[in-house]
């Protein structure tokens, strides 16, 4: 069972927004708004956290960028590279196992509804 701070830290690693937010800018640095356009269902909200919380755990790196207007461009760090392993076996793993886990899931809530 892992400790609090690595349950944490994998929280805030493996959520929704965070996982997308690494998988874009493994491809390359974006600014803010090519983040939100490249994910349109976050809000401004969830992504300044979710960018905030990466930076925090040193994932990913905010540069300021001197152009007129300023302008803000986030990259990946090389201990963000290090998750992409990772996450590409946990992808696989939902890709191989999605079948049983939506048969699991059906024989559950039929279950649960003979309950009711």
């Amino acid at each position: 069972m892992p400790t609090a701070p690595r349950r944490e830290l994998l929280d805030q690693v493996l959520d929704k927004w965070s996982l997308a937010v690494l998988n874009d800018l493994c491809e390359r640095p974006c600014r803010f708004n090519e983040l939100r356009r490249a994910i349109p269902q976050v809000t401004q909200k969830s992504l300044t956290t979710t960018l905030r919380r990466l930076e925090r755990n040193g994932v990913i790196e905010r540069e300021v960028v001197s152009t007129r207007p300023v302008a803000v461009r986030y990259r990946i760090t090389e201990l963000g590279k290090t998750l992409r392993e990772p996450i590409d076996v946990l992808l696989a793993w939902t890709s191989r196992h999605m079948p049983a886990i939506e048969r699991a899931r059906e024989d559950f809530d039929e279950r649960e509804d003979a309950r009711l």
